[in-house]
């Protein structure tokens, strides 16, 4: 089950007399260094085709959708989750639950590749990687992950820019892409380390994820973390802003509930217990925290997932 709040807003439809097609009806909006298009569909449909000449990030706003990519087998793709897709890349899709009532809505950022490239050079110049990663690179095989806030925001951010009349939406979006690709590199690296991919991203985050991991049930020090890691505590902060876009505390939350939702599949576990094996001192604090990121108590996700 997939859970995922941090969901894009969602723009209005397209009336029904101005519709074009009910498959992948689409609205475009260019500006300088990329174009934006919204994709709505209203009946069921398989295996529909859509290439871009640009990497385009794309994000499910609303509905289902079943992607198929580089000749995998086809996975779903839900509201909050994104897609980055390299350039001149067929992609094939299923709309298995559309209808009139229930239409899906996805958008698509195309994103010139001279942009891509100077954005990443810059970032490699001005704030060079530490450790056995020393590039800013997109990684085109890391290419499904789901939302965090930060970036539901940046894409309501350049869907707002896109759509305005401002003078200056042109240098405002070049900041947003930047801002973007940054955030893409983050949340593909979360998601290796979440994947346990440790030969990918930084030697010296393994060490301390790893160290993190040992000691979830347990009070977690940064001064600690810090000392078995061989660095100081600034360089503890420094390592999981770069390299995760959060702090060491929030990664240790998000790690902490990761591990709650696998106790949670036992629907005869308490509460109160998951909230001890998971490093919470306070059932409420535990709770509260767990409803901030997942959008609902630990109870209705332990009902939840008993009801499947």
């Amino acid at each position: 089950m997939r859970i995922n709040k941090n969901i894009p807003s969602v723009p209005d439809l397209t009336p029904e007399n101005s519709l074009k097609t009910l498959v992948e009806n689409r609205t475009v909006y260019n500006l300088e260094h990329c174009e934006l298009n919204l994709f709505e569909t209203y009946e069921k449909s398989a295996l529909v085709p859509l290439k871009f000449n640009d990497l385009v990030v794309t994000s499910m706003l609303k509905g289902k959708k079943v992607m198929h990519l580089f000749d995998k087998q086809g996975f779903d793709y839900l509201p909050g989750e994104s897609v980055i897709v390299p350039a001149n890349t067929g992609m094939k899709i299923d709309f298995p639950e559309a209808s009139m009532d229930n239409p899906t809505q996805c958008l698509a950022l195309a994103i010139d590749n001279k942009k891509i490239a100077d954005t990443l050079n810059f970032l490699n110049e001005k704030y060079p990687r530490e450790g056995n990663i020393s590039q800013w690179q997109l990684d085109k095989q890391n290419f499904f992950f789901q939302n965090n806030e930060e970036m539901a925001n940046i894409i309501n951010r350049m869907i707002a820019l896109c759509r305005s009349t401002n003078l200056f939406k042109d240098t405002l979006a070049d900041l947003s892409l930047q801002e973007l690709l940054v955030k893409i590199v983050q949340l593909q690296t979360l998601k290796d380390v979440n994947d346990g991919h440790s030969k990918t991203f930084n030697q010296y985050l393994h060490q301390v994820v790893s160290i993190i991991r040992v000691n979830l049930s347990n009070k977690v020090e940064l001064k600690t973390i810090a000392n078995k890691a061989g660095m100081s505590t600034s360089a503890l902060y420094r390592l999981f802003k770069n390299e995760l876009g959060m702090s060491p505390i929030e990664f240790i939350l998000l790690e902490r509930i990761k591990l709650a939702k696998h106790y949670l599949a036992d629907k005869k576990i308490f509460i109160k217990n998951v909230s001890f094996e998971t490093g919470f001192q306070d059932t409420n604090y535990f709770i509260r925290v767990f409803k901030q990121y997942e959008g609902i108590t630990p109870k209705q996700y332990q009902q939840l997932l008993n009801k499947e």
